[in-house]
């Protein structure tokens, strides 16, 4: 996908900090319905050992997916693994002065409500000339979760913390029988690192894209449920 020629419009010109999660996804959405940002990309951060989203596990080639469903194009931030900070934010500033040269002002995250990674992200962009937009912050993380579902975002668990929720929801739907069983201690969303989701459709996507569920595995402390991509079906259609 090629990268997005100089802005046309007065409307400040922003990337999503795409995780390939249910958040970034519903901020995209959120973003494009109130029509102020110009998005024009989005921003990913791949482990380039293992060629997939970091943290989340995601294959690239699901990623890559999600971004042609988006009609942007992705800004990939490679990192070594492990990755110490340092690295990280030096990879970072230098796809920042990237996307400076594009024009870029915003970027767009999906963070629901810890203060500190709100403030993290502030600190790491002040003097940038790029500023943090924070879409769905504050929302009640209930509602947020049914609203997502509602609006017709279909995300899988790939990645989950054993010590804060069971094993066996790896690969389930991100669904209205999901939030029921849910247990009380966990956030809805995921927030505090329970849990994180793979978008395969959505209102944010011109089409659903096709996956098939692979192992799970424990690594590192997490459980990770493996998704590929699958051939669509004869005849299959966008809901």
């Amino acid at each position: 996908m090629s990268v997005p020629e100089p802005p046309r419009t007065d409307r400040p010109r922003a990337v999503v900090s795409w995780s390939s999660g249910k958040d970034s996804a519903f901020a995209l959405h959120e973003v494009r319905r109130a029509g102020e940002l110009d998005v024009v990309g989005l921003l990913t951060t791949v482990t380039r050992t293992y060629r997939r989203v970091s943290m989340h596990g995601v294959r690239e080639e699901i990623l890559e997916a999600q971004a042609r469903a988006t009609g942007l194009p992705l800004f990939k931030v490679e990192i070594p693994s492990p990755c110490p900070n340092e690295v990280y934010e030096r990879a970072m500033g230098d796809m920042m002065r990237r996307l400076q040269d594009l024009a870029v002002t915003r970027v767009v995250f999906g963070d629901l409500f810890l203060e500190d990674i709100r403030a993290y992200r502030e600190d790491r962009l002040r003097g940038t000339g790029v500023d943090p937009v924070f879409p769905l912050w504050g929302r009640p993380t209930p509602a947020l979760a049914r609203s997502m579902i509602e609006a017709g975002v279909d995300a899988r668990l790939v990645a989950l913390d054993p010590r804060k929720m069971p094993r066996e929801f790896a690969g389930h739907r991100f669904d209205r029988t999901f939030l029921e069983r849910l247990p009380s201690s966990v956030d809805p969303c995921g927030e505090r690192g329970e849990f994180h989701t793979c978008v395969v459709a959505g209102p944010m996507f011109s089409a659903p894209i096709p996956v098939a569920a692979g192992p799970v595995v424990e690594r590192d402390g997490f459980v990770f449920a493996d998704l590929t991509l699958a051939e669509p079906s004869p005849g299959a259609r966008a809901p």
